[in-house]
């Protein structure tokens, strides 16, 4: 019997997809560089680079690797940079050597960062020049031999990137000091010459492409292993639901997402770059206003986001001077839809945000709604060609539709496993070889899926996903803290949360919740630190000594 889903497919949609093992992402891009050489691939601040500038550059990327750096196929190489144009000639560079990327997000504070080089055993990584003072501070305590740096600028012609560079470093200080004396230039070592670059001849699609680094709640990020027929798989079923919209070859989104969250790298950079499409990328979607103002210089026809950014742009006064008579996707992803932004956005575009589903996991798309979506549903789709879904209880046997489940799933999307971590990759395997994604979900007489909880206590910060374990280990590291948990609650927006901590004091220690969340900045990533710091004289705990969290949060 077919799974209800595919009776309401979309037309022309294909139900399945069939892995060719021998394919990569290799082949794939020389694919795109040979049919769209003179189109433009990337955009960012004024400049672009065409397909064909793309192709060279990552080219002289690869070679300077594996002639210069010695590196060898399957090492991994760490790529911390925003959404600059640096990155996808950095990111494609590796894959083209046969290297393993390692996507490292640019605001991590060192204890997250030396967690991640390590983890991974990195051996190499290009980083952007802000972020080069917090891998001085753990860089004795990595695998690091060779450093890359890249300013801002790096890839924009002059003038530009001499007053880029200015601007960053003298006028908005964005770059602390920092000592690297082995570091090197990036791009001085683009002048490799590109006859040296070897094209890997033994790599296939089961080998490691990625290493994307998911939250975990024992507290440690884990490195989900995504193949190169992951990435490839992903990529051409989320092509195969928006193509009947697509015109190769003339498509243009707006990256907003930082390329080295999973979501922006296989929606957006692969998805678009495969059909000769151009990435606009957005360096700061924080900066609502320069957001909007870029965007009315581009006749864009579809962007990403996650509900927040959506509703910042529905909401900002400028965003009718927005032409958007050519966007056909507005897609989301990352956290819950709200109705509100919904409306706000259709009203102002005229165009419907599509809802999807996906993890780092699971490259990571594995559902989203068709694109002749009436009106919002709540709901975040169908699952996409080729991938089986099962809602399950407790004991593993799949409920009726309706019923709330775990969501289990399988597909050629799914990741390989979690890097050097064999145990906590059995925890989320069935007997029957779906990934257990840990959230609850219902599936409806037609298909369609709807989260209806977060991860346990999981929480959702401007699309982020922030972990309690993390936060309490960091915190209860604190001399004066005896215990620590937090729980999301309600932010200032609707359907936004905030992270609270309740702590327990050492008896006669002598600190305030500001300097609690003085030490939470200096050990967390910014989105991570608690909004809300309350000081209590014991934490509510069940029989056998386990934090309810759900009484904190009844508080």
């Amino acid at each position: 019997m077919d799974p209800i889903w595919l009776d309401n497919y979309p037309p022309g949609v294909p139900t399945g997809y069939v892995v060719d093992p021998d394919e990569t992402l290799i082949d794939a891009m020389e694919a795109t560089f040979a049919a769209w050489p003179g189109n433009r691939a990337f955009a960012n601040m004024g400049h672009s680079l065409t397909f064909a500038e793309t192709d060279r550059l990552s080219r002289q990327f690869a070679a300077y690797l594996q002639r210069d750096l010695k590196l060898m196929q399957g090492d991994r190489v760490a790529i911390m940079l925003p959404n600059l144009l640096q990155y996808p000639v950095a990111m494609l560079g590796c894959l083209r050597a046969g290297m393993v990327v390692v996507n490292v997000n640019p605001m991590y504070t060192p204890r997250e960062l030396e967690h991640q080089l390590h983890d991974a055993g990195a051996k190499a990584i290009v980083i952007y020049s802000g972020s080069a003072h917090v891998l001085e501070e753990v860089l004795e305590h990595t695998d690091i031999a060779h450093i890359l740096v890249s300013n801002v600028g790096d890839l924009l012609p002059l003038p530009m990137r001499v007053l880029a560079n200015f601007v960053v470093r003298f006028v908005k200080r964005m770059v602390p000091a920092y000592s690297l004396p082995n570091a090197q230039s990036f791009r001085a070592i683009l002048g490799t010459p590109v006859g040296d670059y070897v094209r890997p001849d033994n790599i296939i699609g089961k080998d490691v492409a990625i290493l994307q680094y998911t939250g975990g709640t024992t507290g440690l990020s884990k490195g989900a292993m995504l193949s190169h027929s992951n990435l490839l798989a992903n990529t051409r079923q989320v092509n195969s639901w928006f193509g009947a919209l697509d015109v190769p070859g003339e498509e243009i989104i707006i990256t907003a997402l930082p390329l080295y969250h999973v979501y922006a790298l296989t929606v957006n950079c692969f998805a678009y770059f495969v059909k000769g499409g151009l990435n606009m990328l957005i360096t700061d979607p924080r900066d609502t206003a320069a957001m909007v103002k870029e965007m009315g210089k581009w006749p864009f026809t579809a962007m990403t986001g996650v509900n927040t950014l959506f509703q910042s742009l529905a909401r900002h006064p400028d965003i009718a001077k927005v032409d958007f008579s050519h966007l056909k996707v507005a897609s989301a992803g990352g956290m819950a839809v709200q109705e509100a932004t919904a409306r706000e956005w259709v009203e102002v575009t005229g165009t419907q945000i599509i809802e999807g589903y996906g993890l780092s996991e699971t490259s990571p798309v594995i559902t989203t709604n068709p694109l002749d979506l009436p009106e919002f549903n709540g709901c975040v789709g169908l699952p996409l060609p080729g991938t089986d879904v099962s809602i399950r209880n407790d004991d593993g046997n799949e409920v009726p539709p309706g019923e709330a489940g775990e969501l289990y799933v399988k597909g050629p999307q799914v990741m390989l496993g979690y890097w050097n971590n064999p145990e906590a990759t059995s925890k989320v395997t069935s007997t029957d070889g779906y990934f257990r994604t840990g959230d609850m979900a219902t599936i409806d007489e037609r298909g369609y899926l709807k989260i209806v909880d977060r991860k346990k206590d999981m929480i959702i910060v401007s699309g982020f996903k922030v972990y309690p374990n993390e936060i309490e280990n960091i915190v209860t590291q604190h001399p004066d803290i005896l215990e620590a948990a937090c729980v999301g609650v309600p932010g200032d927006d609707p359907g936004e949360e905030d992270v609270k901590l309740f702590v327990v004091i050492r008896e006669g220690a002598d600190i305030s919740p500001q300097s609690v969340r003085d030490y939470c900045k200096e050990n967390m990533t910014a989105y991570k630190v608690p909004g809300a710091i309350e000081f209590v004289d014991h934490l509510p705990k069940s029989n056998v000594g386990k934090v309810l969290r759900r009484e904190l949060r009844g508080q």
